[in-house]
């Protein structure tokens, strides 16, 4: 039934360019669609050639967008003086549900890894030092993943946000809330504990 050579076969190895489906999963989608739901599947199709033909970078930020112009820096409330960094653009849309967070974004679409040929120039690191130059904020929320390239990628933020005299700020990362220490591994409990802040009452 995966036989490329058929439409039915080429529907289910395209399927597979998803993250996560393997031809199981993608056989069963594809008969799905064909047996159950073909009105569905034509609007996918439809909704998907367009997205893929319109969407792309936001000048300003880098997040998807398919204007010039993303919703959230073309939005005047936006608060300009708070510009959080983020590895990729599922990053904002998590922010943006969990938090109230008001201010906008940097998108790097990675993070530093010499290793795999990932610079500062993949990263639009220069396209931030303008923006850091031109419109500088207040503060330069750091919001990169807590591994080895996310915490390289932090200190090198952190550098060029210190030089322009911005006020550099991490997220915290360690202890779920709910989480009971004996489940928590090793290395997130030793960086919660690293990373501890002096305790407020008020």
């Amino acid at each position: 039934m995966g036989d490329t050579d058929t439409l039915l076969g080429r529907l289910i190895e395209a399927l597979r360019c998803l993250p996560g489906v393997g031809p199981k999963s993608a056989q069963r989608m594809a008969l799905h669609l064909l047996e159950r739901d073909r009105e569905g599947g034509l609007e996918l199709s439809a909704v998907l050639s367009d997205a893929m033909e319109r969407i792309g970078r936001c000048v300003e930020c880098r997040d998807l967008t398919e204007h010039e112009r993303c919703a959230i820096c073309a939005n005047p409330r936006r608060d300009r003086s708070l510009l959080c960094v983020v590895e990729s653009p599922v990053d904002v849309l998590a922010i943006e549900q969990a938090t109230a967070y008001g201010g906008t974004y940097f998108v790097l679409l990675g993070r530093l890894s010499p290793l795999d040929g990932i610079g500062p120039a993949e990263l639009g690191l220069d396209e931030l030092e303008k923006r850091l130059d031109e419109q500088a904020p207040r503060e330069m929320i750091i919001a990169t993943n807590p591994t080895v390239e996310g915490e390289a990628t932090a200190f090198y933020l952190n550098r060029l946000a210190e030089s322009r005299g911005i006020t550099v700020s991490r997220i915290a990362h360690g202890v779920p809330l709910g989480g009971e220490l004996e489940y928590i591994d090793q290395s997130t409990l030793a960086h919660a504990f690293g990373s501890r802040q002096a305790f407020s009452s008020g």
